[in-house]
């Protein structure tokens, strides 16, 4: 099965249907969106060739789902561009990928432009929006418009329809190429783990530059409908869950604190809410209960990450229900394997560790990546062993639920001591006014590193030297002595790349000296 083969098989089924609700409440029935996508894929088989990188810069709009399907129907390869990214970062992906095509929201290109020379290979620049009076570049409408939607030859299973680009959160960042096949399975594992139902209305908030985007197509593939928020904002969302009645979900973490701070979340009606996914990143089992006591047995979450083109664990709302029955221990658990994927955990030698020994998560499955785009020795690395290594230390129960603790690059080794940062950032989250928490390590002449705290506060709640001794308090009530923060620092907001995972890197950066 091919990503084209979504939009074509509902298109035939549930021709009129509406696939698509945009922020701004536009329709599009999957006749119309199967029409649309075949018209940008030949619309690019005049400006590219067979396996040619397709890059796009925009937020959550249409055009973007066109590309979705499109670029993959054309047999080249989708390359997702963060907007949150500067403009010289932007280009060095660009460029990286050798995208011979960049689509682009009117309002970026002006900051692109500025450094068109560092992205020399693009051939074409396809501008979404208003393009009059532009020179040098093409409009959307007018190329799609032009263009036939009739079916093309169909790629292979194994060729690459997505590449998408690692968050960089410890360097530069690769590409990690993601076939058909790989975006196939990753869907029907979701599927069937979180019950997508042809009736569900699926509420998108992540970014689509993101792997997440795969929250819309696994909903398209059952035939289901998908209401897209252009980016995120809480109010909006709490409206659209009662305006569209959307019955599923996904928030990250943050996005989930934004939404149960809400000043008029309870002058919503979420009711209609049977599933809402949470993940992209670690969440705070102080938060999670929040979430549960407001809307019910219906969260639900999974593990994930850019390589693996979607979850291969998932832990349902079932045990989310134990949970809150008196098994309180698996609020922090990520959940069990998928159909479709294996997944273990083991320790530096590849063995597989016991059940509550710490080791680091390795996957097999026909979703992960075929590898990283033009890195050889890191696609090596990254499969060493026959098995993909996700960097994140885990360990799992004698009923096979895994617990993630800490990414290996993030664990803090003070004293000879390991420490993992999440069951750190557990415990400052018992302090009612903390917003987000961060453990970081630090340099230290003594131990090696040290354990520091950085902290945002609740909005009207400060910081100061009181909050920090109460922090550290908590904390030494509640953790070994070589765990707890010595120092902690406060912060507006912590820094976080476009899956909503905290950038520990830049935190070290800045509180080092």
């Amino acid at each position: 099965m091919l990503m084209g083969d979504i939009l074509e098989l509902n298109a035939t089924k549930y021709p009129d249907k509406v696939a698509l609700i945009t922020d701004e409440g536009r329709e599009f029935t999957f006749a119309e969106l199967r029409d649309r996508s075949n018209r940008l894929a030949n619309a690019l088989t005049g400006l590219a060739a067979t396996g040619d990188r397709i890059a796009i810069l925009a937020e959550n709009i249409v055009e973007y789902v066109d590309a979705y399907y499109g670029v993959p129907t054309a047999n080249m390869a989708l390359v997702f561009l963060n907007y949150r990214l500067n403009p010289h970062e932007l280009a060095w992906i660009v460029n990286d990928a050798n995208a011979k095509v960049l689509l682009i929201e009117r309002h970026y290109l002006d900051a692109m432009l500025a450094v068109r020379d560092q992205f020399p290979k693009v051939e074409h620049i396809v501008v979404i929006g208003d393009a009059s009076g532009l020179s040098g570049v093409s409009g959307y409408d007018a190329l799609t418009a032009a263009a036939s939607a009739a079916p093309l030859p169909r790629p292979t299973e194994d060729d690459i329809a997505w590449q998408l680009y690692t968050s960089g959160t410890t360097g530069r960042p690769k590409g990690a190429m993601l076939s058909h096949r790989s975006l196939i399975t990753a869907l029907l594992n979701a599927i069937i783990a979180y019950d997508v139902r042809q009736t569900d209305s699926h509420l998108y908030s992540f970014p689509m530059c993101h792997v997440a985007g795969y929250l819309i197509t696994q909903h398209h593939l059952m035939g289901a409908s998908v209401v897209l928020q252009r980016a995120f904002e809480a109010g909006k969302w709490l409206e659209h869950v009662e305006k569209y009645g959307c019955t599923t979900g996904g928030l990250a973490p943050t996005m989930m604190n934004f939404v149960l701070q809400h000043p008029k979340l309870d002058e919503h009606d979420t009711d209609t809410m049977r599933s809402l996914l949470y993940g992209a990143a670690a969440m705070p089992v102080e938060l999670l209960k929040r979430a549960i006591e407001r809307f019910g047995p219906v969260v639900c979450s999974g593990f994930g990450m850019t390589e693996l083109g979607g979850n291969v664990l998932y832990h349902p709302k079932s045990d989310h229900v134990r949970a809150t029955q008196g098994e309180e221990h698996l609020l922090a658990a990520c959940g069990v394997p998928m159909a479709f994927a294996a997944v273990k955990v083991v320790d530096e030698n590849m063995n597989e560790c016991p059940p509550r020994e710490v080791g680091e998560i390795v996957v097999k499955g026909e979703q992960l990546l075929k590898g990283y785009w033009n890195r050889a020795e890191a696609t090596e690395e990254a499969f060493k062993g026959g098995w993909f290594h996700t960097g994140d230390m885990a360990w799992r129960d004698e009923e096979g639920f895994f617990y993630i603790v800490d990414r290996m690059k993030d664990m803090i080794i003070t004293g000879g001591e390991n420490v993992y940062s999440r069951e750190v950032e557990e415990v400052i989250y018992v302090h009612t006014g903390v917003s987000e928490a961060a453990i970081i390590g630090l340099p230290d002449e003594v131990w090696g590193e040290r354990v520091v705290a950085v902290v945002a506060m609740k909005q009207g709640i400060g910081g100061g030297d009181a909050v920090s001794a109460e922090i550290i308090k908590i904390c030494r009530e509640r953790l070994a002595g070589y765990k707890c923060p010595k120092q902690v620092f406060f912060i507006g907001e912590l820094p976080k790349n476009v899956s909503g995972k905290i950038l520990k890197r830049e935190l070290r950066d800045q509180f080092a000296g």
